[in-house]
């Protein structure tokens, strides 16, 4: 499922051959040209993050200046999130939290850029990045707890387990659905919203919907990581 309306985009120049080249291919996966403009957008997120992220290491200075100084202050600002929600024993999981932030971040913001699209406006990718969250999740719980770790999915007492054990696993399935929902929904509505303004008209009137999609963008980000920690420190619970 994704956005297939938009308008021409840098990716069409690469996926408009690629997908006509292989075009039985692509059918017999129901494979689209919009899921082919998705994965080029998401790999020029991703290389754009992998090169800035090459060119700040290899310039770190003891006294920063220039790009040092912002990014300092980005992963500073990602530390003490992770730090007050998840507390010290949250310290380990900041490389994944942080990396998660930035990439849905950027990917949020790229379909502000001319020419571009947001990776996010499709469920696919939304959808991927719930399910590393999701793993993520019992595969700590099963690390740090073993075979205990079941327990958290079979309530306080015994004869509960009935009950308790298909709900907890329900609500556990469902944070797959909420998580990829919520953020392909605001973005893609917000595109959606951009593009029509931009089509009834062109000048001024769209820019209100930039900003708030810019709003957006990082408020959806905190919202996904802040979800992803807590459902990391749940697990990291002792059952009752």
């Amino acid at each position: 499922m994704a956005a297939d309306i938009h308008p021409p985009v840098l990716t069409d120049y690469i996926a408009n051959p690629l997908f006509h080249s292989m075009e039985s291919f692509w059918n017999k996966w129901d494979v689209g040209h919009s899921d082919l403009n998705n994965v080029l957008n998401t790999w020029i997120v991703m290389i754009a993050l992998i090169v800035l992220a090459v060119l700040v290491k290899n310039k770190l200075e003891i006294i920063p200046k220039g790009s040092q100084n912002f990014w300092e202050v980005v992963v500073s600002t990602l530390e003490d999130i992770v730090v007050q929600t998840m507390g010290e024993k949250g310290r380990p999981y900041f490389p994944l939290i942080a990396s998660l932030g930035l990439f849905i971040l950027s990917c949020n913001l790229i379909g502000i850029l001319p020419w571009f699209q947001s990776s996010t406006n499709n469920l696919n990718t939304t959808l991927a990045l719930a399910l590393v969250s999701f793993v993520t999740t019992h595969y700590v719980g099963l690390t740090h707890h073993g075979a205990k770790y079941v327990k958290h999915f079979m309530g306080p007492v015994p004869w509960l387990i009935p009950l308790m054990l298909p709900i907890e696993i329900i609500g556990h399935l469902s944070r797959v659905l909420s998580l990829s929902f919520r953020l392909f929904g605001n973005i893609f509505g917000e595109d959606l919203a951009i593009i029509i303004l931009t089509m009834l008209v062109p000048f001024l009137v769209p820019l209100p919907m930039m900003f708030l999609q810019v709003f957006t963008s990082f408020i959806q980000t905190l919202v996904f990581i802040m979800l992803t920690m807590m459902y990391i420190v749940g697990s990291l619970e002792e059952a009752h």
